[in-house]
């Protein structure tokens, strides 16, 4: 058998590990394109420490005990990002227009430097034009009462914090909609929903001390290595402590194959590296479920055998009789798929599944991690079920040192649900709410990221709020939303930075600058903390140092107050001004209002390693509706919601080394062997030959979609690259408007952007 961790040498590739030499040269690069000052390094010294500010980068958990650098190369970029020395001023925009503006890429407009003065923008001059905070929270007013409720959208990215976030949900409500989309209808509220459906609960089971007892983890469509790097540390600490690491992912990802920690000067020098993954298998994009069921096959053959000659069960009988429901139709679904068709549609060899199989047998603990690989797939929910039925199976849920843990993108995604950011009123504690606030919430469901989309689209939807992110940029069918967005009556876009999504403007709209989260907030009760929950259902304290970019910022909540305040009625349970000016009064009003998860809030914020929210399939107890764990059957082995054809491919959206989200930091894809270009079309050397397509050819992607929709993305450089059959790879969010709006998971409607139908036209 082949090393299943070793890359196709005759493609694009990396030879490093994660880390290493490669990291520290990434962090210097960036650091000096942004002309950082030697206070930076200061700055830096602080992120995710206690007593310090939390990285605005990816989810993953602080530790109790911090390394010296407790941070990534990735975290490194997006704190540089924000501490640039570029200012985007008014004098910006007055010698660039916005339609000029547009033919820009997302990476120059970002390195156009902070924003600093809050801008409206003006339809006559093709400008934005600088005004007060007191004239744009009035013409934001203006424009808000003037219209129906029902009709607007907050959104929220994942970076806000949770007091922010608290203050922004009540605002839609006291304004009259549950209209909250946020990033995470754009990645894991496949989880939300679709883990809520067989465990009860809508986060993973685990804490990070489970990694420090775990005999084996199990990764599906997870790149720790680019995505959550500070990961790396404690899979470093399991495999050298015997734990054995299986990865399922159609791209062979650096840091789950080799990771050298830069915290280790010997190891360094030395050129030493630790090898993580034991089994490193290239499934086939949307074979997941195919994959897992190849597993479960292996493990109830195995169960049987053991029974026969040993008397004793391996499954945990126990755990599946007590806490699980609906165990034999599996089993009977099991028994029914042939190995033929898992191969088939996996594309991995039942030798490779058996061995991995095995592997899971002979642990005790077993952790299951994922992340958009799995989630963003039309039937991303059903592979979530599946890896719980596997997980069930030796009772490897809800136990210490095994569970179930999706691995979150942004800083506070999970945390913003946790404190009202939901569509879903039935979420949300609406007769607290009632109590605290003397008023009605509206009890109509409100609009996600999709409904917002398609009431866009409709001229339903007539305004827009966009605390943080890059909306527009980041949905599907962005040809048509573009088009559509201009014909919203109102659009207001809260950032740090320019970005593409504050250039496609409605017939009224503004540009409010606010502070980033390594800068110090001054409000009337002096400088403030906000709080933010991870991966792993910590709450941290974040408290920032930095002297602010410029002195006419806000903060997040401080905008949201504002505006809050000049729209609403006077309502005396509802004081603005209060919770302006000492957060510590909206951390009370979280605790009121959400007493089991954030008891003595303010007292425990600051809590080294953050304090647990607590989850109640941690500790075996499942709000499904059996009160069980729910073992479903799969509809089919194909999670990409449509067949295979002549000429028809699978695309994977990529994010680069040099990228958080929609943030371009640079045109370095180190770990993949690709630099300085983003316009790439990522496909294996056999479908290269086999579309009689040369290396360095041109070509364009077209989706392959029955819709009757014709979209493409141009000018793509065939460049070979190590990926499974049938399957091609391009940047996120470039090939964005290939992705039909309706191609999503069918219970979450996350959008499928990691196996889209498409066509190579030469």
């Amino acid at each position: 058998m082949s090393d299943p961790t070793r890359q196709d040498e005759n493609t694009v590739h990396y030879e490093g590990p994660a880390g290493g030499w490669g990291s520290l040269k990434g962090i210097s690069r960036i650091y000096g394109k942004e002309w950082a000052t030697p206070a930076t390094l200061e700055t830096l010294a602080r992120q995710n420490k206690p007593g310090g500010f939390m990285c605005v980068s990816c989810a993953w958990t602080k530790p109790k005990h911090p390394h010296a650098f407790e941070f990534c190369e990735n975290g490194a970029k997006a704190t540089l990002w924000e501490l640039t020395s570029r200012r985007c001023g008014p004098d910006f925009f007055a010698e660039h227009s916005v339609t000029e503006l547009q033919d820009w890429s997302d990476y120059d407009l970002e390195q156009s430097g902070r924003l600093t003065h809050p801008m409206r923008y003006d339809p006559a001059t093709d400008k934005y034009l600088e005004v007060s905070w007191d004239e744009a929270f009035e013409g934001i007013a203006t424009e808000l009462k003037a219209i129906d409720p029902k009709s607007v959208i907050f959104y929220a990215s994942g970076r806000a914090s949770l007091e922010t976030s608290y203050l922004y949900a009540l605002f839609a409500r006291l304004y009259g909609h549950n209209n909250l989309p946020d990033s995470s209808n754009m990645c894991h509220e496949t989880t939300s929903v679709g883990l809520k459906k067989v465990t009860g609960s809508p986060v993973g089971t685990c804490v990070l001390d489970d990694f420090d007892k775990c005999d084996a983890i199990f990764f599906f469509g997870q790149n720790t290595g680019q995505n959550s790097p500070r990961f790396l540390h404690p899979l470093q600490d399991a495999v050298r402590r015997g734990c054995r690491i299986v990865t399922f992912n159609p791209v062979r990802e650096k840091g789950l194959i080799a990771f050298a920690n830069p915290q280790e000067p010997a190891a360094m020098l030395a050129g030493k590296e630790t090898r993580i993954s034991e089994l490193f298998l290239q499934v086939r994009p949307s074979g997941d479920i195919a994959a897992m069921m190849g597993l479960c096959k292996h493990v109830m053959a195995r169960e049987r055998s053991h029974l026969a000659e040993a008397h004793r069960h391996l499954l945990d009988l126990d755990f599946i009789g007590q806490h699980c429901h609906g165990f034999d139709d599996f089993v009977e679904r099991i028994d029914a798929t042939g190995w033929d068709e898992i191969e088939r549609e996996s594309g991995i060899a039942r030798a490779d599944l058996e061995k991995a199989a095995d592997i899971y047998c002979d642990a005790h603990k077993v952790i299951g991690i994922y992340g958009m690989g799995v989630t963003q797939h039309v039937h991303g929910s059903q592979t979530i079920g599946m890896f719980v039925n596997f997980l069930a199976l030796r009772g490897n849920l809800g136990r210490e040192g095994a569970g179930i843990s999706p691995v979150r993108g942004h800083s506070n995604v999970q945390g913003q649900r946790t404190v009202g950011i939901s569509e879903k009123p039935e979420l949300v504690p609406y007769d607290k709410l009632k109590d605290l606030f003397g008023f009605d919430p509206p009890p109509e469901k409100g609009m996600a990221t999709v409904e917002a989309c398609k009431g866009i689209l409709d001229g339903s939807v007539h305004a827009f709020i966009g605390l943080g992110g890059n909306f527009v940029r980041a949905i599907p069918e962005r040809g048509k939303m573009e088009e559509a967005w201009r014909k919203m009556w109102a659009t207001v876009q809260i950032a740090t930075k320019l970005n593409r999504s504050h250039l496609i403007n409605g017939k009224a709209a503004w540009l409010l600058p606010c502070l980033g989260r390594s800068e110090k907030d001054m409000q009337a009760s002096g400088a403030q903390t906000v709080t933010m929950e991870d991966s792993l259902s910590m709450i941290h304290g974040s408290r920032g140092h930095r002297k602010p970019a410029s002195e006419h910022l806000m903060s997040e909540l401080a905008i949201i107050a504002g505006i809050a305040k000049a729209t609403l009625p006077t309502n005396p349970k509802v004081k603005w001004d209060e919770w302006r000016g000492d957060y510590a009064k909206v951390r009370d009003l979280i605790e009121a209002t959400y007493p089991d998860k954030f008891e003595k809030f303010n007292e425990r914020m600051l809590t080294p390693g953050g304090f647990y929210k607590g989850n109640p399939a941690r500790e075996r107890i499942w709000k499904t509706e059996s009160g069980k764990v729910e073992i479903t059957v799969p509809d089919g082995l194909n999670a990409c919601g449509f067949a295979d054809k002549p000429g028809r491919y699978r695309l994977i959206t990529l994010r680069s080394n040099d990228q958080f989200n929609t943030t371009i930091y640079g045109f370095s894809d180190r770990m993949r062997g690709i630099e300085g270009r983003r316009d790439v079309l990522l496909i294996s050397l056999d479908e290269m030959a086999k579309a009689n397509l040369a290396e360095g050819q041109v070509v364009a992607l077209e989706t392959d979609a029955e819709d009757g929709v014709h979209r493409e993305v141009a000018g793509l450089t065939v460049t070979p690259f190590d990926l499974p059959p049938g399957c091609v790879g391009a940047y996120y969010p470039e090939a964005n408007p290939l992705v039909p709006l309706d191609h999503h998971d069918c219970l979450s409607k996350t959008p499928a952007y990691k196996s889209v139908p498409v066509r190579i036209r030469p």
